[in-house]
């Protein structure tokens, strides 16, 4: 597997010791400061690929995509018989290509993730587009507190992101809740002073 990550200025590769790093380092060759952020992945070894076995007889079942092959399991999904080259494995379950693709389009395959809601972006909206109209601040300080508070454990995005967000959110929604809590009180208390 190529591991080799190029500097984008020089095209030379850089080292596997400037790798995740967490800030800017040099290039050995051109001293541009890069910084390369890479998955875990990348330093793995990926096992190879199953092969299909040759159909000996008329007799056995055959792979649907390949013919000559041998099939070793049917699709869970539309039940067409897989070779080994052809079978995917969810979490024990066993997909042809084409299941697979469609049930991440319609989302039937429950265990395959198609998108996720990022609560953190959700809660600091709330909280701020009601500053537009200021009259939504009060039903929107308290919709975004209630989403932060709720949320707060819930998974961000693939990439792991910080909670400042959601701490951002409750903050402004408190600033939010303050400004109508001494905005009723100053009405209160000028509507009581102007009595007689």
């Amino acid at each position: 597997m190529n591991r080799e990550i190029k500097c984008l200025k020089c095209r030379k590769p850089l080292n596997e010791a400037q790798f995740n790093t967490r800030g800017l380092t040099k290039c050995p060759s051109c001293q541009t400061p890069v910084r390369v952020d890479t998955f875990p992945a990348l330093f793995q070894n990926v096992a190879p690929g199953g092969v299909g076995e040759i159909l000996l007889t008329d007799d056995e079942a055959s792979c649907f995509y390949h013919p000559q092959k041998k099939a070793v399991v049917h699709c869970q999904q539309c039940g067409r018989f897989l070779c080994a080259l052809c079978d995917l494995d969810l979490n024990g379950k066993h997909f042809c290509a084409s299941c697979l693709e469609s049930g991440k389009k319609k989302g039937k395959i429950k265990t395959l993730e198609n998108h996720r809601t990022l609560y953190d972006s959700v809660a600091l909206r709330v909280a701020l587009y009601p500053i537009i109209t200021f009259y939504l601040t009060l039903p929107g300080a308290i919709a975004s507190i209630i989403i932060a508070m709720k949320y707060w454990n819930a998974p961000t995005s693939i990439l792991p992101r910080s909670k400042i967000r959601f701490v951002f959110a409750i903050l402004l929604s408190a600033l939010e809740l303050t400004g109508w809590s001494v905005g009723v009180w100053a009405f209160f208390t000028y509507i009581l002073k102007s009595l007689p």
